[in-house]
């Protein structure tokens, strides 16, 4: 039994990202489409393999020059695209003695091969055809007994798979040219009944021809995979999608039964990208806060290439609904004090064993980052573009130089999640966990702290505030100095923050058109105006000012 994989394909649809990986090399569950392929006809019985290369095809060689299997596999470059019908014609002189399969490269499928050939073995056509309703491509008309009559009907068509298995005497019909479609070779053979279909009505079937097909073929593949299910029950996996908040990535939820999974989708990630960047960013955080007992979802599985992570579901009940609903001071209080007891183990169990070339931005909450992510995005996207202020950030670049030094100086340093703010604070079954780690650095807990105290989502009382950063304190078994430098610090992390929420309320308001955030810049504000004031403005007074003014 003999086979010929289709790869040599520009991935024309899949562009941009085809110009740097084939096709035929994208992964599902971390496994190339072609080893996919591969498997599935050796576990046919296929004994030669034949794949025909031309874009990337060095890359192809390559994959398979390092993988041991047990069959031939070999690749025919083609040094210009042969079409489809010019590549089985170019791959004649291996494919002549016995019917063979053909089969695209870019498709995942519960087709039983054996049984095709065996069908195909057993009737007198040149050509058979796998079929199903796929209301995207179908095209492919059959007659009452199945044969196939045309391949452009625009009405009670079918869609092929692109599984197919022919007869070696088909190549007595090929036309006397190097390029062409091996669709016209079938079409011309229609009239002689020649041409069959087995249609498929039962089957999982997918292809990865665009970016949302793959995307959507890796999610589903990593869903079944997490509930242990087979491909034949893909199909009854719910997926409903979930409500981002400032993220670009897409979220899911992918049930199965009683069991659901959060999948998070951060696009099509390749190598030395920004987007593989940060998926690696989130993967090892998150995996390293796990093994540190640290309350994160469990990240179950992943797939690289197309960016799918599947992780544990904690439901979505966040501390911001919790405390916006319930109105009860007793039970705020104890359940920030829950979330602080998890905040200090972040920061210090965390550090433990954390690695700096992990982080995404910087390795640390830096000087640097201060005065560019948080001063000068409060300066630029809130002052100069939400409020169009002809104000310059260079007016203040002394003052920032301050407020940075203060921010970092008598720093209680550990793990700093960086965004820990009641809405990434997931409660289940009355327990906290943390979510949206990937910003993690090294950094003061103080600006944590500072995070979840001004959350402008909840607006916690002032005596609120106070008690919860009185036990911190105590907590950290805090007296004197070092209590006193603490919050030092943690007042000027206050300030850092409530510009880095301004500058990000009216960007993600403005330019990413999530018109739901800037119902928070007045409190944010106000929070704002708060913080100056408590604070020695003697050294801050044209931001003072300006503040003020607002």
């Amino acid at each position: 039994m003999k086979a010929l994989i289709l790869a040599a394909g520009f991935g024309t649809r899949l562009l941009p990202y085809t110009e740097k990986i084939p096709k035929a090399l994208f992964t599902v569950l971390s496994i190339p489409m072609l080893e996919h392929v591969i498997k599935k006809l050796v576990a046919t019985g296929c004994e030669q393999i034949l794949i025909n290369t031309h874009h990337l095809y060095l890359q192809i060689d390559a994959f398979i020059a390092q993988k041991k299997y047990t069959v031939n596999i070999q690749t025919i470059y083609e040094p210009a695209i042969l079409d489809t019908g010019g590549a089985i014609a170019n791959a004649k002189p291996f494919l002549k003695d016995s019917p063979f399969f053909v089969i695209n490269s870019d498709i995942i499928s519960t087709v039983d091969l054996k049984k095709i050939y065996n069908f195909h073995e057993k009737s007198n056509c040149l050509a058979t055809l796998v079929l199903h309703n796929h209301d995207k491509f179908n095209k492919v008309k059959i007659d009452e007994q199945g044969y196939i009559q045309k391949f452009d009907s625009k009405t009670d068509g079918l869609a092929f798979t692109g599984i197919q298995v022919l007869s070696p005497q088909i190549y007595d019909f090929f036309p006397d040219k190097k390029i062409f479609s091996s669709i016209e070779v079938y079409q011309s053979l229609c009239s002689e009944k020649q041409v069959q279909a087995v249609v498929e009505k039962n089957i999982f079937w997918s292809d990865i021809g665009t970016p949302d097909d793959y995307s959507m073929t890796s999610l589903l593949e990593l869903a079944a995979s997490g509930f242990g299910i087979t491909q034949d029950q893909i199909k009854n996996i719910q997926l409903d999608p979930l409500a981002g908040d400032g993220s670009d990535r897409n979220w899911y939820r992918a049930t199965y039964k009683d069991r659901s999974f959060i999948v998070s989708d951060h696009g099509i990630c390749l190598p030395e990208s920004d987007r593989r960047l940060q998926l690696n960013t989130f993967l090892h955080i998150g995996n390293h806060l796990y093994s540190k007992g640290i309350p994160v979802p469990r990240i179950i599985n992943h797939d690289t290439l197309s960016g799918m992570v599947i992780l544990d579901d904690l439901g979505d009940v966040h501390l911001e609904t919790q405390i916006n609903q319930k109105h009860n001071s007793d039970f705020t209080i104890n359940i920030y004090r829950e979330v602080m007891d998890r905040l200090i183990d972040f920061s210090i169990k965390g550090f433990y064993g954390f690695k700096k070339e992990w982080t995404c931005q910087t390795e640390t909450y830096s000087k640097e980052l201060i005065i560019e992510k948080e001063c000068r995005y409060f300066i630029e996207a809130f002052i100069q573009n939400y409020l169009n202020l002809d104000i310059t950030f260079h007016e203040f670049s002394d003052e920032f130089e301050h407020i940075a030094d203060h921010a970092l100086k008598h720093g209680f340093i550990g793990l700093m999640h960086r965004d820990m703010q009641s809405r990434n604070i997931m409660i289940q079954n009355s327990h906290v966990y943390f979510i949206d780690f990937q910003s993690a650095r090294l950094g003061p807990l103080q600006y944590d702290l500072a995070s979840l105290l001004i959350d402008p989502y909840v607006n916690l009382k002032d005596q609120t505030k106070n008690d919860l950063l009185q036990y911190v304190l105590k907590k950290l078994k805090l007296n004197g100095v070092e209590r006193q430098n603490f919050l030092n610090c943690y007042q000027y992390c206050c300030l850092t923050r409530n510009l880095q929420f301004l500058g990000a309320f009216s960007f993600l308001s403005q330019i990413k058109k999530k018109k739901g955030f800037e119902q928070y810049i007045p409190d944010a504000v106000k929070s704002l105006k708060k913080i100056m004031t408590d604070l020695n403005t003697d050294k801050l007074p044209k931001l003072s000012n300006l503040v003020q003014a607002i």
